[in-house]
């Protein structure tokens, strides 16, 4: 894959975006031995600019996410966790704590270090939702550590005449603005169900990178019939453009992830929890972590 479909949204244009490259996610395991499906940072899409990683963890078998993710370092970027089912307990060595339950967001700004645990509240049942990673700049990497705990009910939903419904965890859709505010890239993070035929229609910046991650059904992303199809799985990395058309494929109901944001086009230097733009940078965030300066 060229790197161009890496940099998607580079060359601007008032057109609508078609898929440059569909990416099926690959089993792996993190924490204490839970089992993912990783989407972005796998071979092929080591990252989408700015976003680093993105995992799906879908399971009704305990044995899958019981042991869950003990406490761990971070330093340099943001994650977001956003939970469809279950229900998993966070916690951090700055003093928070929040219960991660359907239809949460936790939003965590890592930034010069933070120390935190996310662990299952439950023995059975299905455990599913999504973890994505979002790169800081330079300027933002030794920032103060951030977390945002959002609960269902103050997530805006924006329910369309057509009976298509957008939750809106960050960025805006038709004036509403999302859950998730000052946060360095500029993203857009939605989660859009659409009715069997329907379409949604989104303006995003033509420099953004974006994605849309169908987890429910089948989409067909572009201009009408002769758009790309997305079956659920399959992550589509989009093209040039200001505009993403989603429709509803085959005869059911379709839900999807629309993630857009601002690239960063910096240096990379990535070792495990740490995401920083130099070696030097990360061998410090080791010997401070080893020291306990987190």
């Amino acid at each position: 894959m060229s790197h161009a479909i890496l940099r998607a949204g580079d060359a601007a244009s008032a057109t609508t975006r078609r898929v440059e490259g569909v990416f099926r996610g690959m089993p792996t395991s993190e924490g204490a031995g839970v089992r993912l499906t990783r989407l972005i940072g796998r071979p092929g899409l080591p990252d989408l600019d700015p976003f680093l990683m993105l995992d799906e963890f879908r399971s009704d078998e305990a044995a899958d996410y019981i042991a869950g993710f003990p406490d761990h370092p971070h330093r340099g970027f943001e994650t977001v966790t956003y939970m469809l089912a279950g229900r998993m307990r966070h916690g951090d060595n700055k003093g928070n704590s929040g219960l991660l339950r359907p239809g949460s967001v936790q939003w965590m700004t890592a930034g010069r270090g933070i120390v935190h645990s996310e662990m299952p509240e439950q023995e059975d049942g299905l455990m599913w939702g999504f973890q994505l990673w979002v790169n800081l700049p330079a300027s933002d990497k030794m920032t103060a550590p951030r977390y945002q705990n959002i609960e269902p009910e103050t997530i805006p939903a924006v329910d369309l005449p057509s009976g298509v419904r957008v939750k809106v965890i960050a960025g805006r859709v038709q004036g509403v603005e999302g859950a998730v505010q000052a946060v360095a890239t500029d993203p857009t993070y939605l989660d859009v169900g659409l009715p069997a035929g329907g379409s949604f229609s989104h303006a995003v910046a033509a420099d953004h990178a974006a994605f849309v991650y169908p987890f429910e059904g089948s989409v067909r992303v572009g201009d009408g019939a002769t758009g790309d199809i997305l079956d659920r799985g399959k992550l589509g990395v989009l093209g040039g453009g200001d505009t993403i058309a989603v429709h509803a494929a085959g005869d059911g109901p379709a839900r999807f992830l629309l993630v857009a944001g601002r690239p960063l086009r910096e240096p990379i230097a990535k070792y495990g929890p740490f995401v920083m733009n130099t070696e030097a940078q990360l061998i410090q965030a080791i010997n401070d972590y080893n020291a306990g300066r987190f």
